[in-house]
C-alpha cells in the first residue's frame, strides 16, 4: 500500500481540525475498523471530521496529493475496498433538529438511526429505521434502505428531502430534486461515491400508536410457524409488517420466531395477528404498545462491532417448496435465516436507482465467522440455501455482500446513468465507495 510521506502527513494534520489518526498512532488499529471485524481495510490514516469546513479541506487537499477518501460514519457496510484512501468518520456531525409542523428532520450525516427514533418521538413523528439503532441514517438512505415501515412509506432514501454535500472540488451546498435532480437521484439508493454526505433532510411519519415485539417458539414448530407467517402476509395491511426468524445460537436450543410491527392499535393488530393464537403457546411474547425509540429492541442485534458473515437475497415467493428449503434442515453454522415480508409501498413506482422492489419476500442469513473453517461452512451453507430458493439474484445494495457489486442490486440502465455521473462529477477519483461504481 501507499505509505505517506511524514510532511504530507503534517499537511493532513494542518489541514483539518478533527482528530487524525496515522498507522503509528496509539489507537489506529481500532479506530481504522469497521464495524464487521470480518473485514480488513489497510487505509493510509483515519480523519474524524469536526465539521463541514473541516471535509472541505480534506476534500482540496486530497485532491491536490491525489489521494482518495472513502467515508464511513459509523463503519457500516464496510467491504474492503477502502484500502489505499483516507478514512473519514462523520461520528461528530450528529445534530438533530426535529420540525413537527412540518414534519421533518434536519440531521447530521453521524446521526444513528436509534437517535433520530428517540428525537422523533417525542413528536409522536417517526423515522423509517431498520433492525439496528446504531446503524447511521445517512448510510442505510445512501443504499436505498429498508425499514419496520418501509411497507407503509417505501425506501427509506424516498424519505430523504434535501442532502448537504461536499463536492470532489470541497464546496458545500444543498442539493433537491429541483436544484440538482441527477445527483439527488443517485443520492437515494446508489451509495456516495459522488460526494461526501454532511447532512440530510427527512421526511418524518406519523407514529400516533405502534405495538410490536416477538413472538418465540421452539424449532419443532417451526413448519407450523412458518405456514402461519406465510397466511398472514398474504393478507396483510400495508401498516403490519412481519418477519420471519430462524435462529440457532450456542449453547440454545434451535428457536422460530415471528417479529411484528404495527402502525396502529393493539386490538387492530391482536385480531390481524390472531392465526398465531392458535400455535402452541410460545417461549415467550414480547409484543407492546411500544415507543419507535424502542424499535431496535425487537431483534436485540448486537450493538457492538463483531465479526460477521451475511448473504442476502430476494425470493419470488414462499411456496411449500421454499419453505422446504428453508426448514428441511438445521440452519448450522448460520446464527440466524431471517425472512421479511415485502410489498406495500416498496412495490410502488418511484425514482431513485433501485425503482420498485417487486419482490414479495427477502432472505438474509448470518453466521459469524470466528475461524477461516467457520468461514467457508458460513459461506457453503448460504450458497446451498440460495440455490434451493426461488431467488431474482437481485438485491437491495444495503443488503450487498462484500463480494458483490453494485450490478447484484441495480439494473443496467441505473449503473449506466451511475457511470455517466461519476465521470462528471468526480472524474479524479477522490470518493471511494463501499460498492464502486465502476467496479
Amino acid at each position: 500500500m501507499t505509505v505517506l510521506s511524514t510532511s504530507i502527513l503534517d499537511e493532513l494534520r494542518a489541514a483539518v481540525q478533527g482528530r487524525v489518526w496515522l498507522p503509528a498512532s496509539t489507537e489506529f488499529d481500532e479506530v481504522h475498523r469497521p464495524w464487521n471485524r470480518a473485514i480488513d481495510q489497510d487505509v493510509l490514516a483515519v480523519v474524524e471530521a469536526s465539521g463541514v469546513d473541516d471535509i472541505s479541506s480534506l476534500v482540496r487537499f486530497a485532491r491536490s496529493r491525489g489521494l482518495s477518501i472513502a467515508t464511513q460514519p459509523s463503519g457500516h457496510g464496510a467491504t474492503g475496498r477502502a484500502s489505499g484512501a483516507i478514512l473519514l468518520r462523520t461520528t461528530r456531525l450528529n445534530q438533530i433538529v426535529i420540525d413537527p409542523k412540518q414534519r421533518t428532520a434536519m440531521i447530521g450525516s453521524g446521526t444513528q438511526a436509534g437517535q433520530l427514533q428517540a428525537a422523533a418521538a417525542d413528536h409522536g413523528l417517526t423515522g423509517l429505521p431498520g433492525s439496528s439503532p446504531v446503524v447511521t441514517v445517512a448510510g442505510v438512505a445512501l443504499g436505498g434502505g429498508l425499514s419496520w415501515f418501509g411497507r407503509s412509506f417505501g425506501w427509506v432514501g424516498d424519505s430523504i428531502r434535501a442532502f448537504d454535500i461536499v463536492d470532489a472540488e470541497g464546496r458545500a451546498r444543498r442539493i433537491t430534486s429541483d436544484t440538482d435532480p441527477e445527483l439527488f437521484w443517485a443520492l437515494r439508493g446508489a451509495g456516495s461515491e459522488l460526494v461526501i454526505v454532511t447532512g440530510l433532510e427527512v421526511q418524518l411519519h406519523e407514529a400516533p400508536e405502534v405495538f410490536g415485539g416477538r413472538q418465540l417458539w421452539p424449532a419443532a414448530h417451526a413448519r407450523d410457524v412458518a405456514e402461519v407467517f406465510r397466511s398472514l402476509t398474504a393478507t396483510a395491511p400495508d401498516n403490519l409488517n412481519l418477519w420471519l426468524e430462524l435462529l440457532s445460537f450456542p449453547g440454545a436450543d434451535p428457536m422460530v420466531a415471528i417479529d411484528s410491527t404495527y402502525l396502529g392499535t393493539e386490538a387492530e393488530v391482536r385480531r390481524l395477528m390472531r392465526a398465531t393464537e392458535a400455535l402452541p403457546t410460545p417461549l415467550s411474547d414480547t409484543r407492546v404498545p411500544m415507543s419507535v425509540a424502542d424499535l431496535g429492541t425487537i431483534t436485540a442485534e448486537p450493538t457492538d462491532p463483531v465479526p460477521g458473515s451475511s448473504r442476502a437475497e430476494m425470493l419470488t415467493s414462499l411456496d411449500d417448496a421454499a419453505l422446504d428449503a428453508l426448514l428441511g434442515a438445521p440452519i448450522d453454522p448460520l446464527l440466524s435465516v431471517q425472512v421479511r415480508h415485502l410489498g406495500g409501498a416498496l412495490a410502488r413506482a418511484t425514482d431513485n436507482p433501485h425503482g420498485a422492489l417487486s419482490e414479495p419476500y427477502s432472505v438474509y442469513m448470518f453466521g459469524l465467522p470466528v475461524t477461516e473453517a467457520a468461514a467457508e461452512s458460513i459461506a457453503a451453507k448460504q450458497a446451498d440455501l440460495a440455490r434451493a430458493l426461488p431467488t431474482t439474484g437481485r438485491k437491495p445494495v444495503t443488503f450487498l455482500s462484500p463480494s458483490e457489486s453494485l450490478a447484484d442490486a441495480l439494473p443496467e440502465s441505473a449503473l449506466a446513468r451511475l457511470r455517466r455521473l461519476k465521470q462528471e462529477r468526480d472524474p479524479e477519483g477522490v470518493f471511494v465507495g463501499n460498492f464502486p461504481t465502476f467496479g
